[in-house]
């Protein structure tokens, strides 16, 4: 039966029907598709204002993205998903509200709820898990946090969009049994219990109808789960008129362009569509109106605090990236108890690699902000040890492609502040706009201005700290020039063939040239940009930067090798690159990046103290990991992903992550692998068996399986009882102790099973979790909550098989001490 979501204070039955009652048919069709990329229309006639819709699940972008305006940049999901932490999970959506008020965003385009089906998903690092249920849980804290704050959350992508390979087009043909139990439930919960205020629609099909205008818009989502938000498509995925008109999508995105608008009058006026559609969409757009105070007369649903009245919540923003950022480190090998570092046993420490000196912070695509600054290993790691000698080297270049030059050392010569001057250039070299940024990494130069120009100039003057040869590099796509102090060192034509996404150019080309630097001793570096006339959406990609290509791979191989051998310690920081692990596109492999895994096995063979940190959102396969000290899988950390780095490798903090997802020992034992649609259709033939339940069903054991997770310390789990204090709810209780010498975090797991089920089952599913924190012999009473659902199965409708279960706890799911019996009616 169709729920009510409760209207926004101040609202009776009639006020909003009373003001679509006002307006024309036009006027109501406009307002059912954006005005622009990221902004709905207004309505003066009724008191709507413009709302803003904005991207970056872990950060809010805002409207602009061409390096004037900065986002905190936390976390990725996948990190978040491995703290198993719904308490921080609020926090962070908390952040987000702070965030997206100052950015004036009025809707969080996420969480992304999608489910880890092939490791080999390039977005993976934007979801949370492979278990619907540990997603729907973390997601759901986030959408309350965000909404708590008044402003919207749009869970998002509806439905199995858990691949980008042909990712508009392909149709993915599922029963609908894995439907119910795993890619709609990971939505179920947030929308029944959290309500909210809109749902993104995906680009792909579901058996055989495209999202934008599937039966799955209506039921479940509208009827049995009672969703009365609004449904948004996915950015340029509405395909018709009529079809998606009938449907129960209310807004195509982005505009003012699109397949409604004077269509969509045509078809209400000639009654191929009731009028009365327009109206039932127009009234979701007007309740979320009147949600986040954009409709007059109408009360906000929540009325937000202010900092003055002493009652606004206040978070440390980069504090609690930090945080967040170590709680999802996860700690899967320690041997010897190599880790945590004593600081002062620490004479010289080699950091090697490429993603040491330059760190991913995030994914690639619509979840990119631009953070004030951010922190590498190799910074954090220096300023955690004042009294250590910390030296790094490259060791293997794992693409192509240059590292922008600090921005506090970089000066706008027109203005003399901080930055860079852009210069906006007609075809005959008049100048036309002249603008200050505050970096040089002006990743998306996206602007209707450069539709009408040609060429761009970014100045600056750069202030060295060091004294050293280096190659200054330029990356974009079309004819570049550099001057040096006036001198012209480079004039290359750069010729993009990789990918494009919204605006922007992934993995553009580079050129460079050799520098000479002396510490303290400015240069003038001017670059000119001749932008090619088909440039993607009118938008280019510019930035000037080190090129840290700079010797021979063997040679860089030796450098490294000879830094770690002469070193008390060696972190080995590898990972994934842009043009890998992205938006846009699927992974070809799950090893790392050029000459990483050869890298580590060499440092390995000299320094027996090497730690290797994995900088990526998604497995990788580590063919080393049982040749070095320690292993850390860390994610996308966001902007302080150096310090919290630091803070786990010292012991400042505990490295407090189990995996949300498996991570294979090798790629070919992957039970589910193939993103790749066929013929445009792409099959889940596996059912309900993805994640750690494919791998239980295959018997073959993974590096490291689901759930798994190391710390300092180490636990004794005892007692479980199970009890039914509600009938929509069981109980399970475990007692936890910390039987190590530091205070930890743990994460107690329970999963059910059905030995001798008469349906077809999974070994064991995920039934619920716990976080307990305990100092060191301190004893905890772990409360786990399992929902009756995790009882039942999917046939035509939730049906539920009576007679004996087990219920298992303890540390993941291949580590489960204690077992009980659970008898269901």
């Amino acid at each position: 039966m169709s729920q009510t979501h409760p209207r926004p204070a101040g609202v009776d039955d009639e006020t909003l029907p009373a003001l679509v009652a006002r307006l024309t048919l036009e006027q109501k069709v406009r307002l059912l598709t954006g005005a622009d990329m990221w902004g709905l229309y207004d309505e003066p006639a009724i008191g709507l204002r413009r709302m803003v819709l904005s991207d970056g699940p872990s950060g809010i972008r805002g409207e602009h993205f061409d390096g004037r305006e900065t986002s905190i940049n936390l976390p990725s999901a996948t990190a978040l998903g491995a703290s198993w932490d719904v308490e921080l999970a609020y926090r962070y959506g908390a952040l987000l509200v702070v965030e997206a008020r100052r950015r004036g965003a009025d809707v969080v385009l996420g969480p992304t709820i999608n489910l880890h089906r092939s490791p080999l998903g390039g977005r993976h690092f934007e979801a949370y898990s492979e278990d619907p249920l540990l997603t729907s849980r973390l997601a759901a804290a986030y959408v309350r946090a965000v909404q708590d704050g008044g402003v919207g959350a749009c869970p998002k992508h509806y439905i199995a969009n858990d691949f980008e390979t042909e990712r508009f087009t392909a149709d993915v043909v599922v029963s609908e049994r894995a439907l119910r139990e795993l890619y709609l439930a990971a939505f179920e919960n947030i929308v029944r219990q959290e309500r909210p205020w809109m749902v993104m629609a995906a680009y792909n099909s579901v058996n055989g109808a495209t999202m934008t205008e599937n039966p799955l818009l209506g039921e479940p989502l509208r009827g049995e789960w009672g969703f009365d938000g609004v449904v948004v498509s996915d950015w340029w995925a509405t395909q018709t008129t009529e079809g998606a008109a009938l449907g129960e999508l209310d807004l195509v995105m982005p505009g003012p362009d699109g397949p409604w608008g004077d269509k969509l009058v045509e078809a209400v006026s000639t009654g191929r569509v009731p009028e009365v559609v327009i109206d039932r969409k127009v009234l979701h757009l007007l309740s979320l109106a009147g949600r986040v105070g954009a409709l007059d007369g109408v009360a906000p649903a929540v009325v937000v605090p202010s900092k003055e009245d002493g009652r606004a919540p206040v978070e440390d923003g980069p504090a609690l990236v930090r945080e967040a950022a170590a709680a999802g480190m996860v700690l899967v090998r320690n041997a010897g108890g190599e880790l945590p570092w004593q600081a002062a046993s620490l004479g010289r420490v080699a950091v090697i690699g490429h993603n040491a000196f330059h760190a991913r912070t995030q994914g690639g695509g619509s979840a990119v902000v631009e953070p004030d600054y951010t922190v590498a290993p190799l910074d954090g790691l220096r300023g955690a040890l004042p009294g250590t000698e910390v030296v790094w080297a490259l060791g293997a270049a794992i693409q192509r492609a240059v590292v922008p030059l600090p921005e506090q050392d970089l000066t706008d010569p027109v203005t003399g502040e901080r930055g860079v001057r852009v210069i906006f250039r007609d075809p005959d070299g008049a100048e036309i706009l002249s603008e200050w940024r505050r970096g040089a990494d002006l990743a998306r130069l996206a602007s209707p201005r450069l539709l009408d120009h040609a060429r761009v100039q970014l100045c600056t003057r750069y202030r060295p700290t060091r004294t050293e040869d280096v190659r200054l590099g330029v990356a974009g796509a079309g004819r570049v020039r550099m001057h040096v102090d006036g001198r012209l060192v480079l004039d290359a034509e750069l010729v993009h063939e990789g990918q494009v996404f919204a605006g922007g150019l992934l993995a553009p080309p580079v050129a460079s040239v050799p520098v000479s630097l002396t510490a303290g001793t400015p240069i003038d570096i001017e670059i000119s940009l001749e932008v090619p006339a088909d440039r993607p959406e009118g938008a280019a990609t510019l930035t000037l930067g080190f090129d840290l290509e700079t010797a021979e791979p063997d040679q860089l191989m030796a450098e490294a090798v000879e830094t770690a051998r002469t070193a008390d310690a060696a972190v080995v920081v590898v990972g994934t690159s842009s043009d890998v692990e992205s938006e846009g596109f699927d992974r070809k492999s799950l090893a790392l990046p050029g000459r990483q895994d050869e890298l580590v096995h060499a440092v390995a063979a000299v320094n027996p103290r090497t730690v290797v940190v994995v900088n990526s959102g998604a497995p990788v396969t580590m063919p080393w990991r049982d040749e070095v000290a320690a292993v850390l899988l860390t994610w996308f950390g966001g902007q302080e992903y150096g310090n919290a780095l630091a803070d786990v490798l010292l012991g400042v903090r505990e490295p407090g992550g189990r995996l949300p997802t498996t991570w294979p020992a090798a790629e070919s034992d992957v039970p589910i692998l193939d993103t790749t649609p066929v013929n445009g259709t792409l099959r889940y033939d596996e059912g309900i068996h993805i994640g750690y339940r494919a791998w239980l069903r295959s018997g073959v054991s993974p590096a490291y399986p689901f759930g798994y997770g190391l710390g300092y310390t180490t636990w004794d789990l005892t007692d479980l009882t199970v009890s039914r204090p509600a009938g929509d709810r069981w109980e399970a209780q475990v007692r936890v102790r910390n039987t190590g010498m530091r205070v930890g975090k743990h994460v107690v797991q329970v999963y059910l099973s059905r030995p001798g089920s008469g349906v077809e089952r999974q070994e064991r599913w995920l039934a619920g979790f716990a976080v307990v924190r305990a100092e060191p012999g301190e004893e905890q009473n772990a409360v786990i909550e399992i929902a009756s659902r995790a009882f039942q199965h999917w046939d035509g409708g939730w049906q539920v098989e009576p007679g004996s279960y087990t219920l298992y706890a303890g540390s993941h799911v291949a580590d489960l001490p204690l077992s009980t019996r659970v008898d269901v009616e």
